[in-house]
């Protein structure tokens, strides 16, 4: 199954699920040795493969780590890079805030006699 951006969260937890338990599989492990071997509970690591748990990010990373899948991470959220502008705003050094949305500010309401407020 193809994960797209419409797919929902609890379909994609799903199949993240049992993409991780058919690579466990694959490797002969069962779930208790998974989840020794990933210092986490026999329990979570049923639920992680069911998609029923939003499990700590420590707990999938070291799931992942576990199975081997760490170096995987580069391609799920690959480093940013910014644009050659955007290099030459920032004359080699680090972005460190956002800056947001620029609101327009409105000119403030004139009072006069007989307002409310």
């Amino acid at each position: 199954m193809k994960i797209t951006s419409l797919t929902s969260d609890e379909v994609i937890l799903r199949e993240l699920g049992g993409r991780l338990a058919a690579i466990r599989l694959q490797r002969n492990l069962t779930q208790a040795a998974l989840a020794e071997h990933a210092g986490v509970s026999k329990r979570a690591v049923e639920r992680l493969e069911l998609g029923k748990v939003a499990m700590r990010l420590s707990g999938l990373v070291r799931v992942c780590r576990a199975l081997g899948l760490v170096e995987r991470f580069d391609a799920l959220i690959p480093e940013p890079m910014p644009s050659p502008i955007a290099q030459l705003k920032l004359k080699g050094k680090e972005r460190r805030r956002a800056s947001g949305k620029k609101v327009a500010a409105s000119a403030p309401k004139k009072w006069t006699w007989g307002d409310p407020s």
